[in-house]
């Protein structure tokens, strides 16, 4: 990516080339989707996008992606090497309507700005629009590609690499998919959905609603995915023990923070008897973040951003 410096702006920006874009157009594309995810399509008509995830009949996550409302339908930003599987699952639920799927990751470079305003200096369409996780992880802009003899630089602040954006990520607390919890195995409210809103509870159906209704009347969720800072630097995949019992396994990691998926419950009784955990041989601390409400993780004490 090439970006300028300019001293009106303290915009931190990345390209995430791990990214990939659906399009999902058609006069029945917003129809479609409001019977499919997690979150409810009509949020696009007083705010620029919303995060949601697609769910097997189980009420695990399969997908989870940023929806995006663009003149001619809807932008699914999701796990670039999870395009094709999306537009597959999706063309599955189809049929009959009126809906093109497509596939349309090579068609745009996506990037991540937080830290400031960014300042755009190409002269095309430019979609751009507030993370709906959390405002402090900053926005998405996507740009259609072009050869790059006719590429201009298309934001103007400090240049950061993917590594620098995740690090962002991790100190927030905020999971993705793949990384921090695996497609496939993971219910909705243990990647936070619940709280980073992702989900909506009176929008009515959608595939694996029931299930996600009765995690929701639950007193508690034994397992989230929650920061966790360590004594040393961390390794993604570790193993994350109390006692000889295995408890969890870190994801996402920047040097001695990390994400992991963590039966909580469990992690409590460790704490209470005064065992250490471990991941691998590292003792960490788990931390909860301060977005999270007061049930998230009622034996931690907050502390992360």
């Amino acid at each position: 990516m090439s970006a300028m410096t300019d001293a009106t702006t303290n915009a931190r920006i990345a390209l995430l080339p791990d990214r990939g874009v659906m399009r999902v157009t058609g006069e029945d594309a917003g129809k479609l989707l409001q019977g499919l995810i997690t979150n409810d399509m009509e949020l696009l008509q007083r705010q620029p996008a919303l995060y949601a995830a697609l769910l097997s009949p189980q009420g695990k996550v399969l997908f989870d992606f940023l929806v995006a409302k663009v003149a001619d339908g809807f932008l699914l930003e999701t796990a670039r090497d999870r395009a094709a599987d999306l537009a597959k699952r999706l063309t599955i639920y189809k049929l009959r309507a009126k809906v093109v799927i497509l596939d349309a990751s090579d068609g745009y470079r996506l990037f991540a700005v937080w830290g400031g305003a960014p300042v755009s200096h190409l002269e095309s369409t430019i979609i751009s629009y507030q993370d709906p996780r959390l405002s402090q992880l900053g926005a998405r802009i996507l740009v259609e590609a072009r050869p790059a003899a006719e590429l201009a630089s298309p934001i103007n602040g400090r240049e950061a690499t993917a590594e620098d954006y995740h690090a962002h990520r991790i100190a927030l607390g905020v999971p993705e998919g793949g990384k921090d919890f695996a497609f496939g195995d993971t219910f909705p409210h243990e990647a936070d959905l619940d709280q980073l809103n992702g989900v909506s509870f009176t929008k009515g159906c959608f595939v694996g609603q029931e299930v996600v209704s009765r995690m929701q009347n639950r007193a508690t969720v034994r397992k989230r995915v929650v920061p966790v800072v360590g004594e040393a630097a961390l390794t993604p995949g570790a193993e994350i023990t109390a006692g000889t019992a295995v408890i969890g396994r870190v994801g996402s990691v920047a040097g001695d923070e990390a994400l992991a998926l963590v039966r909580l419950d469990r992690a409590a009784e460790a704490m209470a008897k005064g065992e250490a955990l471990l991941a691998d041989s590292v003792a960490i601390t788990l931390r909860k973040p301060r977005w999270a409400t007061s049930d998230l993780l009622p034996a931690v004490a907050a502390g992360a951003p």
